[in-house]
């Protein structure tokens, strides 16, 4: 669901984090946090003020893969050629704007995600989280090519917990290919490392 338009609140002032906001186009890309924390209001507040577009998940709806899978094909209006499978959801959040979606920056939050703890797929979930978010960032086509008619845009990817804490998360997130984890903060980020993703291409704000 496009929260884009939902009525303004009060923005707590977040505490102070080495942890990118919103509207950066730098790793992590991939972060699990409380629901409550500032950072994530904060964030969202920004991304909207800029023009961009913040999306919600249920993770209640997301402890299978199939469903998982239909859940962002819905929420994010994905192409009736959408495959439901790890690589195609790579590439139809990497290039959300080819097919249909605007120019503008986005944010996905998924609410209830401690339901994803033991899923058993969560490390492969956020590592294509990750990949697609490290394509859109720079803007990289399929073969990982900067592409040459579209612009980089902000993909980031929020877990919001109610009750498991983000640590706990660690083993899982660890099981992802080509995944690295830190734990500051009281958040869990994760990114991408290794020869195939430099960062020299990652980063950028």
């Amino acid at each position: 669901m496009d929260t884009t338009t939902a009525t303004p609140t009060a923005t707590p002032t977040p505490a102070p984090t080495s942890t990118p906001t919103l509207t950066e186009r730098r790793s992590p890309w991939v972060v699990f946090t409380r629901r409550d924390d500032p950072w994530v209001t904060a964030g969202a507040a920004a991304l909207r003020e800029q023009g961009g577009r913040v999306f919600r998940l249920d993770g209640l709806e997301m402890r299978e893969p199939a469903s998982l899978f239909a859940a962002f094909a819905r929420s994010l209006s994905f192409p009736g050629y959408f495959g439901r499978n790890w690589p195609a959801l790579v590439d139809c959040l990497h290039d959300w704007h080819g097919h249909g979606g605007d120019s503008r920056d986005i944010a996905v939050l998924i609410d209830h995600a401690d339901a994803l703890l033991d899923a058993g797929f969560t490390g492969l979930f956020v590592s294509v989280l990750c990949e697609a978010a490290w394509k859109a960032n720079p803007q990289l086509d399929a073969d990982g090519i900067p592409h040459e008619d579209w612009p980089p845009f902000t993909l980031h990817f929020v877990f919001l917990l109610e009750h498991v804490p983000p640590a706990a998360f660690e083993p899982a997130v660890r099981q992802g290919p080509d995944v690295v984890v830190a734990v500051e903060d009281g958040r869990l980020s994760a990114t991408l490392t290794g020869d195939d993703w430099p960062e020299g291409v990652r980063g950028g704000s």
